[in-house]
């Protein structure tokens, strides 16, 4: 498929941002200077120009930020295969209402490319199980993504 560049998300894209969502994000380790992988799911669009997603207040992911704040998120949707490259920072350091140690990270999307390789389609998205009490992980869920939407 040929490569798709826009500078903010689709129609179809922020809709699948408005709920929680497996996605990986690419980063440049602060250390080793070598690329890093991580997977997130507590990720939420504001708008089609923004990204924001929540991770453990002592997480890699904010140490390479703060070295380096190019990022990309990796999207499985809408069948295909996106790399959303942008600009972030860290709104917050500790996330209010919400039990956990979080921080809030937020991402100025740059670019939107299709990076799906030639003559496919995604025919199955990525899904995934919360392995814990699936209550709690409900409440948290919820405590998470309502901080993630709030903010300002």
């Amino acid at each position: 498929m040929a490569e798709t560049v826009s500078q903010t998300l689709s129609e179809e894209l922020f809709a699948l941002l408005q709920q929680e969502r497996f996605v990986t994000l690419g980063t440049i380790d602060h250390e080793s200077g070598a690329p890093s992988l991580s997977s997130l799911s507590w990720t939420f669009a504001p708008t089609p120009q923004l990204i924001r997603f929540a991770v453990d207040n002592r997480s890699r992911i904010l140490a390479n930020i703060a070295k380096e704040p190019q990022v990309v998120l990796h999207l499985i949707g809408a069948g295909s295969s996106y790399a959303i490259n942008g600009r972030a920072t860290i709104k917050t350091e500790r996330m209010e209402n919400v039990p956990l140690k979080l921080a809030m990270v937020e991402v100025a999307i740059e670019a939107v490319r299709d990076v799906m390789f030639y003559g496919s389609r995604i025919s199955v998205e990525p899904q995934y199980e919360k392995t814990y009490d699936k209550n709690a992980a409900s409440k948290l869920d919820n405590q998470v993504m309502t901080a993630l939407k709030n903010a300002t």
